[in-house]
């Protein structure tokens, strides 16, 4: 069987050496499949990465606190924050100072974000994100500062921090400390300046290089002494302690709201999962548009596999003359549909790879190299080759014996 086997490798190489150019134009499609899903994969997997990295550079103390159960539905994920603000929230100021008296905690930082045009003496910028947090946030999120300082019990509540992008668009300077800006008509001074941060996509879905950040009393002002809470960060002493905070948290917010679970608390990598299932949605919608050009290579493929057997009938008939069967017939032609497939499967790859990161280059990210995308790309290779090649090689397989015989072309 194994002399068979490399029989066929033999005859399928010198076949497709005959055709070069239609064998290296069918190649060609499958590699440009290939290519397009590896490079798609591989940078999916890097925006999961890089925000899964975020949540384990806190060693596994982060619970996330938001309003609502978790949906599957990747509509829900495109802006979670800003849907939030299109109803009211379930999370309450109440359930921040009960959560800020639970034992091992040692930050809690509420979220609240505002719509508002940002205004200078001389510019205005519209659609960027005015965060209202308490001081536990630097903490909590690992905020890098370029100059001056967060926020603190000391500052009142008519000073900001904005990020580094942000107050050079406003102030033409990374360093705007002492500057006025105004928001819904109320003067803030500039006490800090948040640095670029290399990846803007976090788990708080806020860009921090292009926010404000206010005080959560200021936050509440702004919504005329109301809190609208999109989110609670709680850091724990460590993490074996998470288990239990996360009890106690759920155990607290169920009494707070009368037994009504309308709460999601999440830890470790379900933190980032609204944001990655964004991604992975977009992921597997651009995944099948580009499967269409592998599909259109597997065409390409079983045209040419039939355009051989066409061209071989002779060849096919002797050979079930001396004895071949249908199954070694069948295991020829569908031998060099997979070794164009694999060869394409393969060269696709390297594309794809080479393409994610060139990519990644106008990104904010590096593509991730996984065994997944490798292994995935093999299968898809292996599944085009066999099922398009397997009608031709059938068709081969049935072909009379005697009629073959008679071909000379």
């Amino acid at each position: 069987m194994s002399l068979l086997f490399f029989d066929h490798l033999n005859n399928a190489y010198h076949a497709l050496r005959r055709t070069r150019a239609r064998t290296l134009l069918t190649v060609a499609g499958i590699a440009i499949g290939i290519a397009s899903v590896t490079c798609i994969l591989s940078i999916s997997a890097g925006v999961q990465q890089m925000i899964g990295g975020q949540v384990n550079a806190l060693d596994g103390t982060l619970a996330v606190i938001r309003p609502g159960t978790q949906s599957r539905d990747p509509n829900a994920f495109v802006n979670p924050i800003a849907q939030q603000s299109f109803s009211t929230s379930t999370l309450t100021d109440s359930d921040v100072a009960a959560l800020s008296e639970l034992k091992n905690v040692t930050a809690i930082a509420p979220l609240m974000t505002i719509e508002g045009t940002i205004k200078t003496q001389n510019k205005t910028v519209t659609n960027n994100v005015v965060l209202a947090t308490t001081p536990d946030f630097a903490k909590v999120s690992s905020l890098d500062m370029k100059a001056g300082q967060f926020l603190d019990e000391v500052t009142d509540d008519n000073t900001a921090v904005i990020g580094e992008d942000l107050a050079i668009e406003l102030f033409d300077t990374d360093r705007p400390i002492g500057q006025v800006i105004t928001i819904r008509g109320v003067d803030l001074t500039i006490i800090g300046v948040i640095r670029k941060a290399k990846n803007p996509i976090n788990f708080n879905n806020v860009d921090f290089g292009h926010a404000v950040v206010v005080s959560f009393e200021r936050g509440r002002l702004f919504h005329q002494g109301r809190s609208q809470i999109q989110q609670i960060n709680l850091l724990a002493d460590n993490a074996a302690d998470v288990p239990s905070v996360t009890k106690a948290a759920n155990e607290l917010l169920l009494k707070n709201h009368l037994g009504e679970q309308d709460f999601t608390i999440t830890t470790g990598e379900d933190i980032s999962r609204p944001t990655n299932q964004l991604f992975t949605a977009i992921t597997e919608v651009m995944t099948a548009i580009a499967a269409i050009s592998l599909f259109v290579g597997g065409i390409g493929i079983m045209n040419i596999m039939l355009v051989n057997v066409a061209e071989r009938t002779r060849e096919i008939g002797i050979r079930k003359a001396v004895g071949a069967s249908h199954g070694t017939i069948v295991s020829q032609f569908i031998i060099e549909s997979l070794i164009m497939s694999l060869i394409g499967g393969a060269l696709g790859y390297v594309l794809g790879l080479v393409g994610a990161f060139g990519i990644s280059l106008f990104l904010y990210f590096t593509p991730s190299i996984t065994w997944h995308t490798a292994v995935g790309a093999l299968v898809m290779a292996v599944a085009v080759g066999t099922i398009f090649g397997i009608y031709p090689a059938i068709k081969a397989a049935r072909k009379n014996t005697i009629e073959s015989l008679r071909q000379y072309h």
